[in-house]
């Protein structure tokens, strides 16, 4: 774990006391800094209090802290800030997040960053993988598993890659990345930014205080980032590297016809046949791939390294993460598409899908899916969105309310298995947040999982 010796003698507010916010809690309070923590949660409270924080009401009373560590879940600006949030904002206390302590304590080590509204966590993992697999000292973390202050401590020697969320960085102020990635943007969490342009906004702040030294590797497949990255390029304060699954890229790194072109020097040579790793699926997986392989490149790892850590790639769990096959069917947990552009990435990958959908819905539902829907022999609706997404298919696929993910993998089998069609896929890709029914999409993909490792038949 990671000590935070920045405010030693000094009163820290953290809010939010779930896992991240209690490593930073922690890794403050090991540093020296006084720690006066809250969280709205009874049962969060409890935890801490057990673990030795002293507690006080934030929203009544910042007990004089010169900072306020914000969990990212929490609002501070939209749609309506948190009382406590607005409180230090009126008293002038600096509002951050655990990255931005993590840049605070491991000044020396690299950093990369990578954000985007979809594949951010392969991209992340991928990275990291790469970079493992080249001996590189390395730590992965952020919104992606591990919180941030409960990764080792690097020093001069290592590098971070982290997978940063549009809340994150909003909290973030200091970090510099070496290497910042900006995959995608399309339409989510709107309501957290004040509309699109906030959510834009947030984003790109990936690339705050980059020059030289630095390197921004940009997706150019839609027409946001793309307007981003031709900005990046015409300031030239940063290396900016282009990437696409779609379209030659020039100067950058690119698939096209199956291939993973490195045009980094010019040279338009092809580096790895995307089939040789099948770990990554679908045109998606092309852009996932290119930036992590860009993103490597710029930290010092050679080209041939590089394509061979992306054929080894074990996958990622939760990302059209294939659990078990089973009398024929495939079951294949994608969990993480928590809304309809992620789960738009699994369903262009497989024909006769049974598909498992629904929980919290977002603000754009799946209607922008329908292209998609002839692939698609029966849907299953769960949890809060049943009767919007059922509005949204009816006379168009055939579907039933399951409620529950239990029902759902129990209908969407026995379909299967009436159905008899080579090739079926029971695919979970929920298009919708996991919170009405789950924790969070690990413990709705770890639910599938137990489910389908609970089938009977024949598996191969």
């Amino acid at each position: 774990m990671i000590e935070v010796t920045q405010f030693r003698n000094q009163t820290v507010a953290v809010l939010g006391l779930a896992r991240s916010g209690l490593a930073a809690a922690t890794a403050l309070k090991r540093g020296g800094a006084k720690v006066v923590a809250w969280d709205d949660s009874l049962s969060q409270r409890n935890e801490a209090a057990h673990a030795g924080f002293d507690l006080a009401d934030l929203a009544a009373d910042l007990g004089g802290a010169t900072a306020l560590v914000l969990s990212p879940g929490i609002p501070h600006t939209f749609p309506k800030p948190h009382p406590a949030a607005a409180r230090a904002k009126a008293a002038g206390v600096p509002i951050i997040g655990d990255i931005e302590l993590l840049a605070l304590a491991q000044k020396a080590a690299r950093f990369a960053g990578i954000t985007g509204t979809n594949g951010k966590s392969t991209t992340t993992a991928l990275t990291s993988h790469i970079l493992a697999e080249s001996r590189r000292k390395v730590a992965v973390g952020g919104n992606l598993g591990v919180p941030a202050l409960l990764l080792e401590a690097l020093g001069a020697d290592g590098i971070y890659v982290l997978e940063l969320s549009s809340y994150q960085l909003e909290l973030t102020h200091s970090l510099v990345l070496d290497v910042a990635v900006l995959l995608n943007i399309t339409a989510d969490h709107l309501d957290r930014h004040g509309g699109m342009n906030g959510y834009v906004a947030a984003k790109q702040r990936l690339f705050r205080g980059q020059s030289a030294r630095h390197t921004a590797v940009v997706g150019i497949d839609d027409d946001i980032c793309r307007g981003i990255f031709m900005a990046l390029k015409g300031a030239d304060r940063q290396r900016t590297i282009p990437i696409s699954a779609h379209r030659p890229a020039k100067g950058g790194v690119y698939v096209t016809n199956g291939d993973l072109i490195d045009d980094l020097d010019g040279a338009a040579r092809p580096v790895l046949a995307m089939v040789e790793a099948p770990r990554l699926p679908g045109a998606h997986n092309g852009q996932n791939a290119a930036a992590a392989y860009a993103a490597a490149r710029a930290l010092g790892c050679e080209p041939e390294a590089a394509a061979r850590a992306i054929k080894s790639f074990p996958g990622l769990a939760h990302r059209q993460e294939w659990i078990a096959t089973i009398d024929g069917i495939r079951y294949v947990n994608d969990s993480k598409a928590t809304n309809a552009d992620a789960a738009e990435k699994a369903l262009v990958c497989y024909d006769d899908i049974y598909w498992i959908v629904g929980g919290r819905p977002k603000e754009d539902g799946i209607d922008a899916l329908a292209p998609l829907f002839p692939r698609i022999r029966r849907a299953f609706l769960i949890g809060e969105a049943a009767d919007r997404f059922a509005r949204s298919l009816d006379g168009r696929v055939a579907y039933e309310i399951s409620v529950t993910l239990d029902a759902a993998v129990a209908a969407a089998r026995h379909a299967a298995l009436n159905d008899r069609r080579r090739g079926a896929v029971v695919l979970l890709s929920p298009a919708c947040a996991s919170f009405d029914q789950f924790r969070d999409f690990e413990d709705r993909g770890d639910r599938f999982r137990r489910l389908v490792e609970q089938l009977p038949g024949r598996r191969a």
